[in-house]
């Protein structure tokens, strides 16, 4: 398999899952055999401030920094272990030296797999604010929609607070899923795209008779068919 580089810490506890899924995945029956993994954890801060002042140049020249180092500690291809940064993923791809694995094609091949026509999208405020879920998908024939302001500052709120630090109260995940039947009732959504990695780590089934659309177990999924079958460079 080739050498996997992982950005990480955007934030840990994804990072963890992540890690997780990649062995997970990738281990076969009775073997021990696992893929070399390089993670380069970086501040989930730093990259939150830089999304929060819109400092978009900034935000790709750092993650781009991250890949090149991921390249020359021995790194085949990478991928960036959250939603948030890819709203910058084009421009950081042009700069890569190795191929970048991106969460929102991989989360859009899902979709059409599924063939779902209209998806809800939870995630950070950066990423139910722009637009880089969006355009893809409305290209493919897909209708995304987010949820409404109040609900994106409780999504928002409690991300920051409670998710993103490991804790996972079971009053907020009945509140996420009620945003969740909210869309479903009022804006008929056949799916829910769980654009934010921890997401999946509080919301883990699928409810209300729609998929959830893990961008975790998605992401990890194309990440090591990658590994798989493509030649090393």
């Amino acid at each position: 398999m080739k050498t996997i580089g992982m950005i990480g810490g955007l934030g840990p506890e994804a990072t963890l899952d992540y890690y997780k899924r990649i062995i997970e995945a990738s281990r076969g029956a009775g073997t021990l055999d696992t893929p070399e993994i390089i993670i380069y954890s970086v501040s989930l801060q730093e990259v939150l401030d830089l999304a929060a002042r819109r400092e978009w140049s900034n935000l790709i020249y750092l993650l781009t920094a991250k890949v090149k180092a991921l390249q020359k500690a021995g790194a085949d291809f990478a991928f960036i272990s959250a939603n948030t940064p890819h709203v910058v993923f084009d421009e950081v791809q042009a700069k890569s030296p190795i191929p970048l694995l991106s969460i929102v094609t991989a989360t859009l091949e899902k979709a059409k797999e599924l063939g779902v026509k209209r998806v809800g999208l939870l995630g950070t405020k950066f990423t139910m604010e722009e637009n880089f879920f969006a355009a893809p998908f409305s290209a493919a024939g897909i209708s995304v929609v987010v949820p409404e302001p109040f609900d994106q500052q409780y999504i928002q709120e409690k991300l920051m607070t409670e998710i993103e630090l490991g804790v996972f109260k079971d009053e907020t995940r009945d509140d996420l899923l009620a945003v969740i039947g909210r869309m479903k009732e009022q804006e008929h959504i056949d799916a829910v795209i769980l654009g934010c990695t921890e997401l999946p780590l509080i919301l883990l089934k699928d409810e209300f008779g729609i998929p959830f659309l893990n961008t975790t177990a998605i992401h990890v999924e194309s990440v090591v068919e990658y590994a798989r079958k493509e030649q090393r460079w």
